[in-house]
This record gives structure tokens, sequence and C-alpha cells, in this order.
């Protein structure tokens, strides 16, 4: 299995994600493809890893695409850019899998126009796994659109519930619909309409889901359009972050919260670890066809080497063709 990364995205590249990569190569079954500045990546290879280069190969690309760029026209542009040349060798089956932690949009963009669409589905989505009070689930979509029509929630829900069965190892995915209440007959229209269809679907659609209770977990694939998903995460990492601020603060503000601190220790770092998104490697970006995968803009090693775990469980668990199946069957009940 090959799987080829985007080593100039992201606030810690170049060092921490061919560190990163590097780490994937030693502990997986797997050949990595490092795209981006050759000297650069040199650098970072130390001599711990001069055993596993012949598992390594180094595409040297000379432009990069940023956070502050068009994402549209960054892709058109830059040819030689390391998140352009990378997502071509995905489509050429150079490769199996792409891993960026650079620009979302540009990455996006690059999925439609360069790898693009699976046959069927209209638009393709955002789908981070997020730790939840009783075990992780997916949050689809999470920005990739920002308005949605009800077929492509039903075709999140698809694709999330195959995802799930096959990397996240849950027998019979439940399904819920972020809603301001659990009422079949509130919210707008959109969200009515956007019921009805994963109602009468083959899904194991528990109905609507407030957004309260999307931190417990109960829910294996929550979905909305990208818009309220990406408020969503960015709430949810937020508050988590300012949890873990107040607690550290509190504990370090008298000598008798230090000790009681001390002793919770294991406790405060299995919460911790339980929320920490390098855990999860990244959000797929499910509906495109080749496994593309979009790691956190602060990703670190661990990150990326997890992200590269996750990729090859994708790959071995044929999410692509198994959606493309599944996508095929409903456009026949449609017909």
């Amino acid at each position: 299995m090959r799987v080829v990364i985007d080593c100039m995205g992201g606030d810690n590249a170049p060092s921490e994600i061919v560190k990163g990569a590097l780490m994937a190569a030693k502990e997986y079954d797997v050949e990595i493809i490092l795209v981006g500045d050759e000297e650069g990546i040199k650098k970072e290879i130390s001599e711990e890893f001069k055993n596993i280069m012949n598992r390594l190969q180094i595409i040297h690309t000379t432009e990069i695409i940023t956070n502050d760029e068009s994402p549209t026209l960054a892709i058109r542009r830059k040819k030689d850019s390391s998140m352009v040349v990378g997502l071509k060798y995905l489509k050429e089956g150079k490769a199996d899998a792409f891993i960026s932690a650079g620009s979302t949009g540009a990455l996006l963009a690059g999925g439609l126009f360069i790898v693009g669409r699976i046959d069927g589905i209209d638009r393709p989505c955002l789908a981070p796994v997020i730790p939840g009070e009783k075990g992780h689930f997916m949050l689809l979509d999470s920005g990739a659109n920002a308005e949605c029509k009800p077929k492509n929630i039903l075709q999140f829900g698809i694709m999330g519930s195959i995802y799930s069965k096959k990397v996240l190892g849950k027998e019979n995915p439940k399904v819920g619909l972020v809603n301001i209440g659990a009422e079949e007959e509130k919210g707008t229209e959109f969200i009515k309409q956007s019921f009805n269809l994963l109602k009468t679907s083959n899904l194991n659609f528990i109905g609507n889901i407030e957004p309260r209770e999307i931190p417990k977990g109960e829910c294996d694939v929550v979905l909305s359009d990208g818009f309220v998903g990406n408020v969503i995460l960015k709430l949810y990492e937020g508050v988590a972050q300012t949890i873990f601020d107040i607690l550290k603060r509190e504990i370090y503000s008298s000598l008798i919260y230090k000790i009681g601190g001390a002793i919770l220790k294991p406790v405060f770092k299995k919460f911790k670890k339980d929320f920490d998104y390098t855990e999860y490697g990244g959000a797929i970006f499910l509906g495109v066809n080749k496994v593309v995968i979009k790691a956190h803009g602060s990703s670190n090693a661990k990150a990326i080497k997890n992200a590269v775990r996750q990729s090859i469980n994708c790959v071995k668990g044929n999410v692509i063709e198994l959606i493309r199946e599944e996508i095929e069957k409903n456009k026949e009940v449609d017909s």
C-alpha cells in the first residue's frame, strides 16, 4: 500500500509532517511518498529512520499553497505545489491515499477537480471522527458544503454509515439528524424533508438529535449541512480546550488542589487523550474517488502517523468501492 503525503501543508510543516510519515513507515506495512521541498524533507530524516529508506520516495516540488490564497485559483495555477502533485499521484493510481494538513479549501477543490467525485455523489463532505462520552462518532458535513439539499444529507448518511462500519467497527451505526428538537415536526423545511428521506432509507436512522445530546456519543453518525457542522466542530473543540485550561488553572491555584490534581493525574491524562484530535488522524473527504484525508492544520507527528493508519484502514476496508456500490443501488431505486 502506498500513501502520498503533502509535506508542505500545515503549521508544523515540514518537520512534524515528515517525522509522522517516517513513524508510520516504520510501524505499518506501507510505502510513503513524501511530496515537497526535497532538501527540506531530507533534513528531517534522522539516522534512526535510515533503515526504512527503501520504503520512502521523495517527490520534489517548488510551490506551496497557503491558507490565504483562493483555493480554486491556487489549485489551477500552482501545478508544481506539493498538494496538486500529490493529488495527481493519487488520481493516476500511483498511490492509494493522500494526506494533507494544508489549506482545507484547496484540498476540497483539489479533491473535486483532480481526483473527482464518485458517480452519483452530488457533494462530497468532510467527516471527522469526534470523541464522545459513550464512544467516538462522525460528524458529516463538517465544512465542505455550507448549503445542502435533503438528497445530500441522505448521501452523507450512507457514506458515514459505511465508513463507521468498515473503519470504526460499528456493527449497525446509529444515524441522527441535527435539529433544534427531537420531535419529527420541528425544524426548517430542509430539515423536515431530510428527515423524511432518512426515515424511509435503509439506514439505522434514530431520528433528530439535539446539539446538547451530541457529546454523549450515543449517535454514531451525526448529520447536518456544512455550515452547522462546522459550527458544532469548532464549538466542540473550543469548549474542550476551555475545560482543560480552567481545570489546569484551578489545580495550580492552591497547594491542596495541586495535591488533589496529582492524585487524579491518571484520570486527567485519560480524559485529555480521549479528546485529543491527534488520536484520530484527520477528517476523511468522503464522496471522492480515492481516499483523501484532511489532517488538522496544527497536526504534530503523532497526528500524521495516525492519519496514515486511518488511510490504511480505509483502503483495507474498501470504503470507496462500497460507497460507490451503495450509491449505485440508490440510483436504481430512484429511477
